[in-house]
């Protein structure tokens, strides 16, 4: 096979970023010499996190319509017109043989430029119910590649491809122990461990509501891993030193492989990489999904496991009066556990990265 000049656009969140530099990786695994280049935000995380995966990345001034302040919109148009003819020089300058879209604002003028010279495009989405610019740009993509079923309601019945979501090789491949987990997060190892993951920017109802219920949960013999976010962190690392020992505090957990190694039962947000994971890992999870999100995709996400009954959920207004209730009764039931554990199971994919990368080249050969 000849190598490949590929593009791949889109970035804003660590949503898209990871699956992003996962195909990334894959792409570079098949062979040396296919050569790549990022495409991103200016601002954006992506314009940072890729270079240290060693990617060229370059980015477009674009942003995303802003709902709370309709008056900063008034530059969109010109930004959109700026960073379509800043991706037609990009291709003129690259001259990719095909474009991947892993959504964000970046994805979409790129693609759309790359469509408007007839060059392939490959749409990567990560949710169950699709974002506006994918929808549109689905017309014209020659695959899309998709993690959740009925998704002909957005696109072209034809043109889908179901992969599953990309995980990270690290997650994909754990092969740490339980032991190993608790041990190296400084965790005792006869106590039932609960992870609280809230995104890179933790989950501000989440936090509270895991502050405010703390002492019961710690009272049933389960210690807690507690991954904050930023905002939250300062307040957080000062309950730590009242339950010392009992609880560990973290602003960021980038070592999810031990976390997840250790930990028996997970609340977390409802992102695609997020249920991706914790899919593979198997591990009983409450979602709490993001209430803000577009489409309330991370609801409809969360919701694809829970009618098949391999998690619970809890929504973000109720977190206060429900979290506690169905956390204690998950925990105190390993009936419910095995039975979630199963269902995850049957929904993992952990050859997605693969599959995707093979539906990428197979449109230039």
């Amino acid at each position: 096979m000849r190598a490949l000049r590929i593009i791949i656009a889109g970035g804003g969140t660590g949503g898209h970023i990871f699956p992003a530099v996962a195909i990334g990786h894959a792409l570079k695994t098949k062979s040396a010499a296919n050569q790549l280049l990022f495409v991103g935000a200016k601002g954006k995380m992506e314009m940072t996190k890729v270079p240290l995966e060693g990617f060229d990345i370059i980015g477009l001034d674009i942003v995303g319509f802003n709902r709370s302040n309709l008056l900063k919109n008034l530059s969109l148009p010109f930004k959109m017109l700026k960073s379509y003819y800043n991706a037609r020089t990009i291709l003129d300058d690259f001259k990719p043989d095909v474009v991947v879209g892993v959504g964000g604002y970046a994805s979409y003028p790129m693609l759309q430029a790359a469509q408007s010279r007839g060059i392939p495009t490959v749409i990567q989405e990560q949710n169950s119910f699709a974002g506006k610019s994918n929808k549109l740009l689905g017309k014209q993509a020659k695959a899309i590649c998709v993690a959740y079923e009925n998704m002909e309601r957005f696109f072209p019945k034809e043109k889908i491809v179901f992969t599953g979501n990309p995980v990270r090789k690290i997650i994909a491949d754990n092969k740490i122990t339980k032991e190993q987990g608790l041990e190296w997060l400084g965790l005792a190892k006869d106590k039932t461990t609960l992870l609280v993951i809230g995104g890179s920017l933790g989950a501000k109802a989440v936090n509270e509501a895991i502050h405010a219920h703390l002492q019961e949960i710690l009272s049933w013999g389960v210690q807690l891993l507690w991954q904050t976010g930023t905002p939250y962190y300062a307040q957080a690392k000062e309950i730590e030193a009242t339950y010392k020992g009992q609880v560990k505090v973290m602003e960021f957990i980038k070592e999810m492989d031990y976390a997840y190694a250790a930990c028996d039962v997970v609340v977390s947000r409802a992102g695609a990489l997020s249920i991706a994971e914790l899919c593979i890992v198997a591990k009983p999870v409450i979602f709490v999904p993001f209430p803000f999100a577009a489409e309330d995709h991370q609801t409809r996400n969360a919701m694809a496991l829970v009618n098949k009954q391999a998690a619970l959920l809890v929504s973000n207004d109720k977190v206060m009066d429900e979290l506690l209730p169905q956390l204690k009764r998950l925990i105190n039931s390993p009936e419910v556990q095995m039975k979630m554990k199963k269902n995850l199971q049957t929904l993992a994919i952990k050859d997605a990265t693969e599959r995707i990368v093979n539906k990428i080249i197979e449109q230039v050969q």
